[in-house]
C-alpha cells in the first residue's frame, strides 16, 4: 500500500518532527561517543547536558535499543550503539565536511565556477581582454562568459554575475555602477565634409543617420539632455543594424550620423577616423554596471571577481577620460575637418 502525504498534512508535519528528533538525536549521540560523557558533549555542542541527555534517550526510543552503558562513573558503547556509530560516522563525517567546503568557498581560496554574462559589445571589447589576467591571478576559478545583448534571467540561466549597461530598473538584483556610460553622436570625417554635422537637435532631421534594433524588435531611440531632461527621439534613418558593431561600421564607412557607447570610440576617435557632435546634449544618466543577485553570502570567487574587474575597468575608464580631454570642446579631434 502506498501512502500518499500532502504539504501541511498530519502525516507530513509528523515525518518533518521525527526527523528534527532523530538527526538532535543522532549529533548527540556522536559527539557522547566522541567525548566519552555528556558534560563534554555537550560543550562541544553548544548546549548543555542535560538537552544531551533528553535527546539521546529520544533516540533510543526510536531505534527502541540501548545504546550506551551508563554507571555514574563511566559511559560507554552498547553492541547495538558500537553498530549504529560505525553507520552513522561516514554520514556525519559527509555532512561536516559539505558544512566545511560551504564555509570555504565564500571565506577560502578562491576557487569553483563563474558563469558570467554580458551584452555582446561590451563583453568583447571590455570584459573579454580582462579575464585572461584575471585567470592567472586565481588559477583555480573556472571562468564561462555568454555574450547577450538581451538581459539575463539570473536563476533560470544560471548566471553569477552580469555586466549591464543603461539604466538600471530592477530592483531584485544588487547593481553596482563600474563607470558613467557616454552615449556619443559621430559621423566619419568624409561625412562631416559632405553634409556638414548638425549644431542642435533640430538639424537632425536634414542628416542622414544608422539606427540600432535592440533584442526586443524596438529600434533604440537616441537620448539627448535638453534644460536638464532626457529627450527621445529617432531621426530619419538610412540604415538599419540589429548589431552595433555594424552600426559602427556603417558610420565608419560615411552611411551617416550614429549614436554608440563611447567604449566602442576609443580607437576610431583617437585615429581620427570619427568624429563627435552635440557633445552639449549628451545624456548622463546610463551607466556600466557589475550585477549580481545578492549581497549576502557571496563565495569568495565572485567577491575576487567584482573586485578585479571593478579596478580594471575604472582604471580603462580613467586612461579614456585622459584622452578626452586633449579632444576639441565638443569632443572633435583637435585637427580640423578639411
Amino acid at each position: 500500500m502506498e501512502i500518499v502525504t500532502r504539504p501541511g498534512s498530519d502525516a507530513g508535519d509528523g515525518l518533518a518532527s521525527s526527523f528534527a528528533t532523530s538527526y538532535a538525536g543522532v549529533l548527540a549521540f556522536m559527539a557522547v561517543a566522541n567525548e566519552g560523557n555528556f558534560a563534554r558533549a555537550g560543550d562541544r555542542l553548544g548546549i548543555g547536558r542535560s538537552a544531551v541527555s533528553r535527546n539521546v534517550q529520544r533516540l533510543e526510543v526510536q531505534l527502541n535499543a540501548r545504546l550506551f552503558h551508563r554507571t555514574t562513573r563511566s559511559i560507554s558503547l552498547t553492541s547495538e550503539g558500537e553498530l549504529f556509530f560505525a553507520r552513522c560516522q561516514p554520514g556525519v563525517m559527509h555532512i561536516a565536511q559539505a558544512f566545511e567546503e560551504m564555509r570555504d568557498l565564500r571565506e577560502g581560496r578562491p576557487r569553483g565556477r563563474l558563469r558570467v554574462s554580458s551584452s555582446a559589445t561590451f563583453g568583447r571589447k571590455v570584459v573579454a581582454p580582462l579575464l585572461a589576467g584575471f585567470q592567472e591571478a586565481h588559477p583555480e576559478i573556472e571562468l564561462e562568459l555568454l555574450l547577450d545583448d538581451a538581459r539575463p534571467e539570473f536563476i533560470a540561466d544560471r548566471i553569477d554575475i552580469s555586466f549591464q549597461n543603461g539604466r538600471m530598473e530592477d530592483s531584485q538584483v544588487v547593481a553596482k555602477q563600474l563607470v558613467p556610460m557616454r552615449m556619443v553622436t559621430c559621423a566619419s570625417p568624409a561625412y562631416a565634409r559632405e553634409h556638414g554635422l548638425p549644431r542642435s537637435l533640430d538639424e537632425l532631421a536634414q542628416h542622414r543617420c544608422v539606427h540600432l534594433r535592440l533584442p526586443s524588435g524596438r529600434l533604440a531611440e537616441w537620448e539627448f539632455k535638453v534644460d536638464g531632461r532626457t529627450h527621445r527621439m529617432l531621426p530619419p534613418a538610412r540604415s538599419t543594424f540589429n548589431d552595433d558593431d555594424l552600426v559602427l561600421q556603417a558610420a565608419l564607412g560615411g552611411q551617416g550620423l550614429a549614436q554608440l557607447p563611447a567604449f566602442q570610440l576609443c580607437e576610431p576617435l583617437q585615429s581620427g577616423d570619427l568624429v563627435t557632435c552635440l557633445a552639449e546634449h549628451e545624456p548622463d544618466d546610463r551607466g556600466h554596471y557589475i550585477c549580481y543577485p545578492s549581497r549576502r553570502q557571496l563565495p569568495s570567487r565572485v567577491r575576487v571577481f567584482i573586485d578585479y574587474m571593478t579596478l580594471r575597468i575604472r582604471a580603462q575608464h580613467r586612461q579614456s577620460m585622459a584622452f578626452a580631454s586633449g579632444l576639441g570642446p565638443i569632443g572633435e579631434p583637435v585637427r580640423q575637418v578639411a
